[in-house]
């Protein structure tokens, strides 16, 4: 028998534990909003996923003329007990998105949350829509069947009629829904225009609406903080590239006008010249 892939580093007695799984995607989304919650609440290390099975290293790096070991992504789970008598929670980050072999990680995923006593999954993700960087993002909320959906009504999220959520933070509870095991996805919006840039606007709004579901109490302060800075920061990016796309292809009727005297005035020396 195949020895599993996560390795165990402490056997704490969870209470109906929720597992939150996150990787890098649109937006950062995901990432974002489950490293802020092991920052920012007390999680400890729970286990880790042995990286070789489902990733292939590609090069090494060499520091002073040596040759390191390959190195590979972290994947961990952590723990977080809930102190006022709630649900605990685990949350399982990916540094990276698996270049294959994505439906068996899925599935070491959920075999070791079952094993931790976890009864409901979620991941975060990012909703590409014709928002605009100025207007604050709203949260879609999906389910694996359509009980969980409902208890999503409350909190007034978007529905999604059709919708695509790629990379790990959507198989992950596709897969989950093929063994019949709860899940819930929230998606905040994200720009088409800005995809690849990090969006802490929609992970802080992921955050709100997840801490409610979850009925964790957690100061969001400091994310807003980064939300706010980015959002000044993507206003004034904004402006630059429309300030470049005007002087790029607009021109001032007066500099025209100064041009195409400059060329008379030139043409009108050389036709002198020549006739002298």
């Amino acid at each position: 028998m195949q020895a599993s892939p996560v390795r165990i580093h402490a056997r704490p007695k969870l209470n109906a534990p929720n597992l939150l799984a996150a990787w890098p995607g649109i937006g950062n989304v995901s990432a974002i909003a489950a490293n802020y919650l092991t920052r920012k609440l007390e999680f400890k290390t729970l286990a880790t996923l042995e990286a070789a099975d489902f990733f292939e290293p590609i090069g090494v790096t060499v520091k002073d003329n040596v040759v390191e070991a390959p190195q590979f992504p972290q994947n961990n789970f952590y723990y977080w007990k809930n102190r006022r008598g709630k649900s605990d929670l685990i949350i399982f980050v990916g540094e990276t998105q698996p270049p294959n072999q994505s439906y068996d990680l899925a599935h070491c995923i959920l075999d070791a949350s079952l094993k931790f006593g976890a009864k409901r999954i979620y991941t975060c993700a990012a909703a590409m829509t014709r928002i605009h960087h100025t207007e604050p993002p709203r949260v879609w909320g999906v389910a694996t069947n359509p009980a969980v959906a409902a208890e999503l009504k409350p909190y007034g999220l978007m529905p999604a009629t059709s919708v695509q959520i790629a990379g790990m933070n959507g198989l992950l509870l596709g897969v989950a829904k093929e063994r019949k095991i709860e899940g819930v996805c929230l998606l905040g919006e994200v720009p088409q225009y800005a995809a690849r840039i990090q969006n802490p606007m929609a992970a802080l709004a992921v955050l709100r609406v997840l801490t409610k579901i979850l009925d964790i109490e957690i100061d969001l302060a400091e994310l807003q903080t980064f939300a706010a800075e980015t959002s000044e920061r993507m206003k004034q990016m904004a402006s630059e590239a429309m300030g470049e796309y005007i002087d790029l292809f607009t021109e001032p009727i007066w500099q025209r006008n100064e041009e195409e005297d400059e060329g008379e005035e030139g043409e009108g020396e050389d036709e002198g010249g020549g006739l002298n």
